[in-house]
């Protein structure tokens, strides 16, 4: 529901100005030893960026809607669960994010893990807690599982392999259903992008190389496995076979792809490094395999 929040905070983090390229490369590599200057400024740049981003948010969002007492719902079956992996890549996401920062600053690996990867999990966790006393909307447990889900995912791997491996990516095409229902699907591209599940596809993209070392399969070749659904207009069915316009057949899709780690591409720029590290988060178009739960199969030439 609030995906674009976590996705433009993720972002915010990357966006330091450097006039010369030089101070840039110099500026972004990583100490070997920590720097508390360098520290302080990302404590105090993810602070301010997070309780900028509530604030605004309950501006925008929960001020106009009437207040409740704290309240838990269920809306684990809602959109097919597309809202629910939404959370979980901004939470593995928004965790790279604060674990890298941390990294730049000369942190140790624990401080990283603890400090910076469960970054996305404590920011989404305020926003249930903002969700819970809506009377509008209510905390989601289902939504706290997907947060936990995408920290644990990240930590896990740190943890295992000292690597990322398995990387949870996004990619979108528009559809005719937010033309249904513009409100809540979108009316601009920009919108539809963050509220039309329809067109929305999430995947575990796994690096082929690093599970196979010995291979001579490029360090940069990915195979993705995706899930999207299609044929939606609202979170329910039951509130879809209410508009009489519309004959709700809402169904799931499973892909099988090929992708690319930009992360393994070989570089000594820092500032390339981080370019490539902030665009890893979306699925390159490629040919892929569509199996939906109606168990029709379909080929895509190039599916983005």
């Amino acid at each position: 529901m609030k995906l674009y929040y976590y996705i433009y905070l993720s972002l915010f983090f990357f966006s330091i100005p450097i006039l010369a390229q030089n101070k840039i490369d110099n500026f972004l590599k990583p100490a070997d030893s920590l720097l508390i200057p360098r520290r302080n400024a990302v404590v105090i740049t993810e602070a301010v960026a997070i309780s900028g981003a509530l604030i605004g948010l309950n501006e925008l969002w929960y001020k106009d809607y009437p207040k409740s007492n704290f309240h838990f719902i269920n809306d684990n079956k809602e959109w097919l669960q597309m809202d629910k992996l939404g959370h979980m890549y901004s939470a593995y996401h928004i965790g790279n994010t604060g674990a890298n920062l941390l990294q730049w600053s000369g942190a140790t690996k624990k401080q990283q893990l603890i400090y910076g990867a469960t970054l996305g999990f404590v920011f989404q966790t305020a926003v249930e807690v903002l969700d819970g006393y809506s009377e509008e909307w209510g905390a989601s447990s289902g939504d706290v599982i997907a947060n936990a889900t995408g920290t644990a995912l990240y930590v896990s791997q740190e943890l295992l392999w000292k690597e990322q491996r398995i990387v949870p990516k996004f990619s979108f095409h528009t559809t005719s259903y937010a033309y249904l229902r513009p409100d809540a699907l979108g009316k601009s591209l920009n919108e539809q992008i963050l509220k039309d599940y329809n067109g929305q596809t999430y995947w575990l993209s796994a690096n082929v190389h690093s599970f196979f070392p010995t291979s001579k399969i490029p360090k940069w070749v990915n195979v993705a496995f995706g899930y999207g659904a299609e044929g939606m207009i609202s979170g329910n069915k039951q509130i879809s076979d209410a508009n009489s316009s519309f004959e709700d057949k809402r169904y799931r899709q499973f892909y099988l792809s090929l992708d690319a780690d930009l992360t393994k591409i070989n570089t000594k720029s820092h500032f390339l490094k981080t370019i490539f590290s902030i665009f890893n988060t979306i699925k390159i178009p490629a040919p892929s395999v569509e199996l939906t739960s109606n168990g029709v199969v379909n080929f895509h030439c190039l599916y983005f």
